[in-house]
C-alpha cells in the first residue's frame, strides 16, 4: 500500500461492516442443482467465463464461448464443457487438475441476469459421456465435466450499468491500438504482425 494512505487504511472486517445484511429473498435463492430456469437459461447462452484456482491459490478466469447451449446440461447435477481449440496453454485445466473447485458465469445476450455456477470437475475424453459434442465440424479436444454444487441468479445490475448489451456504448474498434502492435510489443518481436483483420480472418478458420 502507498504510504500516503496507510495512515487512513481500516481493517478489513471494518469495511465490511458498512454494508447492509443481504434480504432473505438473495439468500434464499442459491439452489444446489441445476433446475429448469438455469438449465433455460444455459442452453441459451454462447458465452461464460471459467474460474480456477491452482494449488498455489493464485486465481485465474477464461473465456469460453460457442452456439447457445455450448455447455450442456447432462443431468440437474452435471455439466459438460467441451474444451474448443484455443492457445494450448491450458491454464485452466491444469489447475482443475490441482484443485478441481471450479465457478461458471454464464451471459445470455440481451438479457441483463446472469447465473453463477459453482461445483467440482473431472476430465473427459471427446467420446468418454457418449453425447454428440461437436461443433463447427469439430469434436472437442476433452470434456469438463462439472459436478454442481450450487447455483444462483445474480441481479442485472452490474450488466445495467455497463450497458453492455446497448450498440450505442460499442467502443470503435479503430480507436483502439491494434491488437498485433499490443501482441508485437508484449512479446518483444522485432517485426510487425499481421493487420487484426488478418488475425481475426485466421482465428475464424480455427474455432
Amino acid at each position: 500500500m502507498d504510504s500516503s494512505l496507510a495512515g487512513t487504511a481500516r481493517s478489513d472486517q471494518e469495511v465490511l461492516a458498512g454494508y447492509r445484511p443481504p434480504s432473505q429473498l438473495v439468500l434464499d435463492k442459491e439452489i444446489d442443482r441445476i433446475d429448469r430456469h438455469c438449465a433455460a437459461f444455459i442452453g441459451l447462452s454462447p458465452f461464460a467465463t471459467l474460474s480456477t484456482a491452482g494449488a498455489d491459490g493464485w486465481p485465474e478466469t477464461s473465456p469460453r464461448g460457442g452456439d447457445p447451449g455450448f455447455v450442456r446440461v447432462l443431468d440437474e447435477q452435471h455439466l459438460a464443457l467441451p474444451d474448443r481449440t484455443g492457445n494450448n496453454r491450458v491454464d485452466s485445466l491444469r489447475r482443475l487438475a490441482e484443485n478441481p473447485r471450479a465457478a461458471l458465469l454464464f451471459f445470455v445476450p440481451g438479457a441483463e441476469e446472469t447465473l453463477k455456477v459453482f461445483g467440482t470437475t473431472s476430465l473427459a475424453g471427446p467420446d468418454d459421456l457418449g453425447v454428440d459434442l461437436t461443433e463447427f465440424g469439430r469434436a472437442p479436444r476433452s470434456v469438463l465435466v462439472i459436478e454442481v454444487t450450487r447455483a444462483y441468479f445474480q441481479c442485472g445490475k452490474a450488466v445495467m450499468r455497463s450497458g453492455l448489451w446497448d450498440p450505442s456504448t460499442h467502443v470503435d474498434r479503430s480507436t483502439m491500438t491494434p491488437f498485433g502492435e499490443v501482441l508485437r510489443e508484449h512479446c518483444r518481436l522485432e517485426t510487425p504482425l499481421p493487420d487484426d483483420a488478418t488475425i481475426r480472418a485466421e482465428l475464424a478458420q480455427e474455432l
